[in-house]
């Protein structure tokens, strides 16, 4: 048996990390992979929970250590994903999500290719700077530096299976929930979960 690898991404301040953690309140069964990463904590974000806060030296040595599935630098920080945490945790039939950018998204896909990968959208740019000047953590700035990556960011949107518009939050918390069960629902995934019943047939 093995569960689903699931890679949402999204451009910043598009609503990715509320709708992961709906998702996560609402499915139990769908495990966060934590992600290491250089950059300094955000107010209310805990250790361990949204991220493995390290050093840029602990980051480095956990590098050549090999201990990533993959691993990118964003606005000058790093981040990285622990290969052998999602092995163990899809080898017991978890399904297992990372919610990291396009090219980490690339890099998964390379050892997995039956990774699920799901791109949230916000309905237009316009919408995007309000909601990046709304949450009042950026400078003007850095906001339009999250603009600009945020064109590159969507720019890749066609890579993925599935992609969510997150105009109204019910209704996109609803799409990524029902992607994530109509994947576990997939005759190949059922197979798996059910063979000595299909062994019958």
């Amino acid at each position: 048996m093995s569960g689903n690898v699931l890679i949402v991404t999204a451009p910043s301040g598009a609503g990715k990390t509320s709708l992961v953690r709906a998702l996560l309140a609402r499915d139990t069964l769908v495990r966060l992979s934590v992600s290491y990463t250089t950059r300094t904590p955000r107010k209310g974000e805990e250790d361990g929970r949204d991220y493995h806060f390290v050093s840029p030296e602990r980051f480095t040595a956990l590098l050549e250590a090999g201990e990533f599935l993959e691993s990118a630098q964003v606005y000058g920080n790093y981040y990285g994903t622990s290969e052998a945490w999602i092995r163990q945790q899809i080898a017991q039939d978890e399904d297992v999500l990372l919610e990291i950018d396009w090219q980490g998204a690339q890099q998964v896909r390379r050892l997995f290719p039956d990774a699920i990968g799901i791109f949230i959208l916000p309905p237009s740019l316009a919408v995007l700077e309000q909601r990046l000047r709304h949450r009042g953590q950026d400078d003007d700035e850095t906001v339009a530096r999250r603009l600009a990556a945020a064109r590159e960011d969507i720019s890749h949107a066609l890579e993925f299976d599935y992609v969510i518009i997150n105009d109204a939050f019910d209704v996109a918390l609803t799409d990524l929930a029902s992607v994530v069960r109509a994947e576990r629902l997939r005759v190949a995934a059922q197979e798996r979960k059910y063979m000595a019943l299909f062994s019958m047939m």
